[in-house]
C-alpha cells in the first residue's frame, strides 16, 4: 500500500500580513532608537544567559536574572519580557540546529564556532510587540506603539485592501517591527479558519515539482523555470564579482551582496505565489483535490556533483509546496502528500505499471519498455502522483466496519486456525524491497 500523509487535519491556517509604516521624522527617530536599545540589551541578556546556562537558557530562570536590570534601563514590563523571550527562543533555535545536525558534527568548524560564544543580535534586528505595546486602529489606518521616547500614537500605515481586511478580521497575537532598507514595516500574524472541504473531490490534480520545470500538473499544465534559471545565473555572476570585491575589504560590496540576496529571494517567492495560486484556482473551479510528492529530506538523500549542488540548494520546492497547501486549505480544497518513489519511472497505464530506470532514457522523455507509452517525463510523473492520491484517498476515507456479533466487524476477519500462516506471510512481506506496482493500484481504482 502506498503510504501518504493527509494535509487536511488543520483547524486554522497561520499567515503573516506585512504593512508599511509611514512615520514622521520624529516618529522614525524614536522607532530607530527603540530598536537599537532593545537589541543592545538583548545582547547583554544573551551574554548573561550564555555565562550562566550555556546554550540551555530557560525563560523562568533568565527572567529572575535579567528582568530587574532591563527595567532599570528604562524598558517597560512587556518590552523586558519580550527581550528575555527573544533570547530564549534564539538559543532554542540554535539547539535545534545542533540536534538536527544542520551545523555538522561535534568536530565541525561551524558547530564549534556557534557553541563557543553567545548569540549576538544585529542593531536593527526586528523586535516583537504584543497587544499591550502595540494597538491597531484599522479604520483610521494608524497604529500606536511603545517606544523608548514614550507611546507614539497615530503612526500611519499602508497596505493592500485585502491585507487590511485580513488584519481586521483575523489578526491574533504578536507583531514584529522590521527595518529594511530604511523603510519601516509591521508583520502581523493572522489565524484564518480553514474553509470546509468542498465535499468528496471528484478527482485529483497530481503536481510534480522539479528544477527545470518548477511544477507540472496531470492536466498537462507546465510551469517552466527557464526564466528563473536565467535570472539566478545572472545573479550568480553579479555575486561573484561582488564577492571578489568583498574579499578585498569593500564594505559597499558586502551591503550590495545582502541586497541582491534579498531581491532574489523576493523574486522566487513571487514566482511560487503565482504558480500555487493558479494550481489551487483550477482545483477549486473543477472540484478536485491536489496531490503533491513528499520531498522532505531529498537534499540529504541525493548525491550530486559539485556543479549541481548550488542548483539543488536553491530549489525552493518546500516553499512552493507550503504555498499550495495553505492556499488549498483556505479554499477548502483537499491536499495530500504521497510517496514519490518511482513516480518518474513507472508507467501510468493501469494495465501495465512497468517500473524501470530504462523507461526514462533521458531527463525529459518517458518511454515504457513494455507497452510503448511515451510522453514528457514530468507529465507522466504527475499522472502517477494523481493515481496514488486516488488510492490513498480511498484508504483515508474508508468507513469503519459495522460491529457484528461478539464485537467483530462485518469486514474484519475472525481468528481462525490459519491465522498463524497469514501472520507469517504478512511478516515476510515486510522485508521485501520491491517497488510498489502501479498496475495493482491502477486496477483497484479502475474497478
Amino acid at each position: 500500500m502506498i503510504l501518504s500523509v493527509p494535509l487536511v487535519t488543520f483547524t486554522d491556517v497561520k499567515i503573516v500580513v506585512q504593512v508599511k509604516l509611514l512615520p514622521s521624522p520624529e516618529q522614525a527617530t524614536a522607532l530607530a532608537a527603540t530598536l537599537r536599545t532593545v537589541n543592545v540589551l538583548a545582547n547583554q541578556v544573551s551574554a548573561q544567559a550564555y555565562e550562566a546556562f550555556g546554550l540551555k537558557a530557560r525563560e523562568r530562570e533568565l527572567r529572575g536574572l535579567a528582568y530587574g536590570e532591563l527595567k532599570a534601563e528604562g524598558l517597560g514590563a512587556q518590552a523586558a519580557q519580550h527581550v528575555i523571550k527573544r533570547v530564549v527562543d534564539a538559543y532554542s533555535s540554535l539547539r535545534g540546529l545542533i540536534d538536527n545536525g544542520v551545523l555538522g558534527g561535534p568536530a565541525s568548524r561551524r558547530r564549534r564556532k556557534a557553541e563557543s560564544k553567545p548569540i549576538v543580535f544585529r542593531p536593527d534586528s526586528s523586535h516583537t510587540f504584543d497587544d499591550r505595546c502595540l494597538s491597531w486602529q484599522i479604520d483610521a489606518r494608524t497604529v500606536s506603539i511603545w517606544t523608548m521616547a514614550g507611546r507614539m500614537r497615530g503612526i500611519a500605515f499602508t497596505g493592500s485592501q485585502t491585507d487590511v481586511k485580513t488584519l481586521a478580521a483575523h489578526r491574533r497575537g504578536e507583531s514584529d517591527l522590521v527595518l529594511r532598507d530604511g523603510l519601516w514595516f509591521l508583520v502581523a500574524t493572522c489565524d484564518i479558519d480553514q474553509a470546509p472541504l468542498n465535499g468528496d473531490p471528484a478527482d485529483w490534480i497530481g503536481v510534480d515539482r522539479g528544477i527545470v520545470n518548477l511544477a507540472t500538473t496531470s492536466d498537462g499544465d507546465n510551469y517552466q523555470g527557464r526564466r528563473l534559471t536565467r535570472y539566478r545565473r545572472w545573479q550568480a555572476r553579479k555575486r561573484a564579482e561582488l564577492q571578489t570585491r568583498k574579499a578585498a575589504g569593500s564594505r559597499s560590496a558586502a551591503r550590495r551582496l545582502a541586497k541582491r540576496k534579498a531581491r532574489e529571494a523576493r523574486h522566487v517567492t513571487n514566482e511560487n505565489h503565482k504558480i500555487s495560486k493558479q494550481i489551487v484556482a483550477v482545483a477549486e473551479r473543477t472540484g478536485r483535490g491536489i496531490a503533491l510528492e513528499q520531498l522532505s529530506g531529498i537534499r540529504e538523500r541525493v548525491r550530486l556533483t559539485r556543479d549541481q549542488r548550488a542548483t539543488l540548494s536553491n530549489w525552493a520546492f518546500h516553499q512552493l509546496g507550503a504555498f499550495i497547501t495553505y492556499k488549498a486549505l483556505r479554499a477548502g480544497v483537499p491536499c495530500l502528500e504521497v510517496d514519490p518513489a518511482f513516480t518518474s519511472q513507472s508507467c501510468p497505464n493501469p494495465w501495465c505499471g512497468h517500473v524501470s530506470r530504462k523507461n526514462r532514457p533521458i531527463r525529459d522523455v518517458f518511454c515504457c519498455r513494455r507497452c510503448g507509452l511515451a510522453g514528457p517525463a514530468d507529465h507522466v510523473a504527475a499522472l502517477n502522483i494523481r493515481q496514488r492520491a486516488r488510492t490513498a484517498w480511498a484508504f483515508v476515507n474508508m468507513p469503519v466496519p459495522y460491529p457484528g456479533p461478539n464485537g467483530v466487524g462485518r469486514g474484519e476477519m475472525r481468528p481462525s486456525r490459519d491465522s498463524q500462516p497469514r501472520r507469517e506471510a504478512r511478516q515476510s512481506l515486510k522485508g521485501t524491497t520491491e517497488p510498489p506496482s502501479s498496475a495493482v493500484h491502477g486496477r483497484e481504482v479502475g474497478e
